[in-house]
């Protein structure tokens, strides 16, 4: 039997589920007055939009976007020369927005450990799979691009 691995798509929904149970359990801690908080629509927009463009260009090159699959190629264009993990910038994004939304402390811990999850399970291991897969166009653009931003 074939064990499905938890995706990076459903930490981030599970991840939005927690931050607003936070929310209501903690929403004392408001640190984020409204109108100030119509803000969050900005990094909750950019993240949204790097998602898609990074989504796109997997597309374009014709390699797969799913983790712990070997890619075909090495993007280091668009999105790509900004950060080495546009995905996971968009999704950390994506967060940032709904905590600021939201307007009060705990959701921002969320965004935090999401952040290190991702890290931790996922980046350091694609990165190790485009070293191996890619070689020296791996460190050359490793060299150039920072791992988030």
């Amino acid at each position: 039997m074939k064990v499905k691995k938890v995706l990076p798509p459903t930490y981030l929904f599970v991840s939005i589920l927690l931050m607003a149970l936070l929310h209501y359990l903690f929403s004392g801690a408001k640190v984020i007055p409204f109108p100030w908080r119509l803000f969050g629509a900005i990094p909750l927009a950019l993240g949204i939009t790097v998602n898609l463009v990074a989504d796109k260009a997997f597309k374009k090159a014709n390699t797969t976007v799913k983790p712990f699959e070997e890619s075909t190629a090495l993007i280091t264009g668009g999105v790509f020369r900004i950060s080495r993990n546009p995905m996971y910038l968009g999704f950390v994004l994506i967060l940032v927005g709904i905590a600021v939304l939201i307007g009060s402390l705990s959701p921002f811990f969320v965004v935090l450990a999401f952040a290190v999850l991702m890290d931790v399970l996922f980046i350091r291991a694609e990165e190790r799979m485009l070293h191996e897969t890619f070689g020296q166009a791996w460190v050359e653009y490793k060299k150039k691009v920072r791992r988030w931003i």
